[in-house]
């Protein structure tokens, strides 16, 4: 990976949109956000065992996928961005292959099953539980199917003939349990807490508890900040309720008492 990119590409949209004049080899090499819109899941790719499989095989609705877009022979940034996801996921409660799954593609076609499958093997043990390998995917393909892929999620990438590189951003997609584009992360750090809201939120109510849910509520998506920030309409709304809530219990227990008052016999003198 070229290095000059790193302080440009890894900065959220609201900061890459003020650069101007790109060098011409990083023409294209952008990142267009498609959230809500659908993965083409026919797509076909070979798994780091070597066995052929469809996209759609790690969106069958049950949990939510994190798609990383790379390649495994990358001098830098896909490492670090790779290793960057691992830490954050280290720091999460929830375990890839049991809340959520991971899924890496190579945008490079000459990369072979036996490197991914290398690549794999690194990670998981980075990542310390060794149970989560069957959520970790790992996948090579053909530029056809590779293409695609990257067009649908609007990642841009270009090979750089010179230096033999690739030259793309440092972004991952956070896509539902059926394959619908719900969040982009940028960088080569990931914020535990975003990662999680993220999952939270393009789960579907697929995992997370009630509290879980409730926080997602009290906050939003800040592009600008590139993590999530407390939505002060939404707890405005929830204070409201909650006021309401109160006042009502109030007012009911205020009008059985009162009831009860006026049912209870009047006491007279002793005849």
């Amino acid at each position: 990976m070229l290095v000059v990119i790193l302080p440009m590409l890894v900065a959220p949209p609201a900061a890459c949109q003020v650069v101007r004049d790109l060098p011409q080899q990083l023409e294209g090499v952008s990142v267009t956000e498609r959230a809500g819109e659908w993965l083409p899941l026919d797509l076909e790719f070979v798994d780091e065992t070597g066995r052929g499989v469809r996209l759609g095989q790690y969106f069958a609705g049950e949990r939510p996928v994190i798609l990383v877009l790379g390649y495994y022979k990358c001098p830098m940034l896909c490492g670090l961005v790779h290793s960057g996801l691992v830490q954050s996921l280290g720091e999460l409660s929830w375990t890839v292959g049991e809340q959520f799954d991971v899924v890496s593609v190579s945008i490079n076609p000459l990369e072979t099953p036996s490197l991914a499958a290398l690549k794999k093997q690194s990670y998981v043990e980075e990542y310390g539980r060794a149970e989560s390998a069957a959520g970790w995917h790992f996948l090579t393909g053909r530029e056809a199917d590779i293409r695609a892929l990257a067009d649908a999620v609007g990642f841009g990438y270009r090979w750089i003939e010179e230096r033999g590189e690739y030259a793309h951003q440092a972004v991952i997609f956070v896509a539902s349990p059926r394959g619908k584009l719900t969040r982009y992360l940028y960088g080569v750090r990931f914020d535990p807490s975003t990662v999680k809201l993220s999952l939270i939120e393009a789960a579907e109510g697929k995992i997370g508890s009630p509290l879980d849910r409730v926080v997602l509520f009290c906050f939003h998506y800040d592009a600008a900040e590139g993590r999530y920030t407390v939505a002060v309409m939404n707890l405005l709304r929830a204070g409201g309720g909650l006021t309401v809530v109160a006042l009502g219990l109030f007012l009911a227990t205020f009008w059985l008492r009162e009831r009860g008052l006026r049912r209870r016999p009047t006491e007279g003198p002793a005849r």
